[in-house]
């Protein structure tokens, strides 16, 4: 899949990229097979110590020197004019800061149609985006100051990591969409993220929790995100109660309890709330 990802940038019909493979510490042979057949192809390769696809991508964009980052999952695709046809987009539309493509879905090697809440829009997606993440890797073509404005993708989170950004990103910023299938989406082997990681709640409560201590959100857009973080944290503690970890359910529950008091501020006790889930992702004891 990785190789076939690989020819898909190569037979892009613009040839003004700068092509970059980061490999995760990979143990299969890939990073002797990159370094080969970088021999024979105009390709960047760097390496870090598998520290998962966040750190993955914040290495790529600090070597790259264009103005513009588009990023390629290792299991899609790109059609031939996708580069072309997305940087005339945002030619076309100068004050775009970020934008995405349309997609056609594979599961299982069979073309599926995706469901109604992933379907793709233009504009202020922010409060449309907090249940269900409507920017897509392979599609997202973005700023390369912006992107670091922003720090890039939060390393510690080993899933949902682009939810995370493009939400913070999405308060000030509308979304560009070029509303043509250019990406090929491969899903439903077994080792993605998503069928890897467990618990991938835990990453999008985090994700939300932190968008509460973000003083450039607007009341109706905090009370938005103050009702889906409330409803997550109670589907969450469910689990983690019928799992038998009850200290964690606890945080969680009180988390949906005090979430009603943050609709209308930056609360202080949003900090020690984000830096207790932090430390339960990182496994370590945490004091607040």
């Amino acid at each position: 899949m990785l190789l076939e990802a690989i020819d898909s940038v190569l037979a892009q019909s613009t040839p003004a990229f700068e092509l970059i493979v980061i490999d995760d510490g990979s143990t299969d042979g890939t990073a002797e097979h990159l370094a080969r057949l970088a021999e024979t192809i105009r390709m960047k390769i760097d390496r870090i110590d598998h520290r998962g696809p966040a750190a993955a991508r914040n290495r790529g964009v600090a070597i790259a020197r264009a103005p513009l980052i588009a990023f390629l999952d290792s299991d899609d695709l790109w059609s031939p004019t996708k580069l072309e046809r997305q940087l005339a987009f945002m030619r076309d539309n100068p004050g775009c800061a970020i934008s995405q493509t349309n997609e056609i879905w594979i599961r299982n090697g069979r073309r599926v149609n995706p469901g109604h809440r992933h379907r793709k829009r233009a504009g202020d997606i922010f409060i449309d985006s907090l249940r269900t993440c409507l920017i897509a890797m392979s599609s997202v073509m973005i700023r390369t100051d912006l992107f670091r404005s922003f720090g890039g993708f939060d390393e510690l989170m080993t899933a949902a990591e682009d939810y995370d950004l493009w939400l913070r990103i999405l308060i000030d910023h509308e979304a560009g969409l070029l509303d043509e299938p250019l990406v090929t989406r491969r899903g439903g082997h077994p080792d993605q993220t998503s069928a890897t990681t467990p618990a991938l709640d835990r990453f999008r409560i985090l994700a939300l929790a932190k968008l509460l201590a973000d003083d450039r959100l607007s009341p109706a857009r905090r009370t938005s995100v103050v009702e889906v973080l409330a409803e997550k944290c109670r589907i969450y503690a469910g689990g983690l109660r019928r799992r038998g970890r009850i200290d964690e359910a606890r945080l969680y529950e009180s988390v949906a309890e005090q979430a009603r008091g943050w609709d209308t501020r930056a609360a202080p006790e949003i900090g020690c709330t984000v830096k207790a889930m932090r430390s339960m992702i990182r496994e370590i004891p945490h004091e607040c």
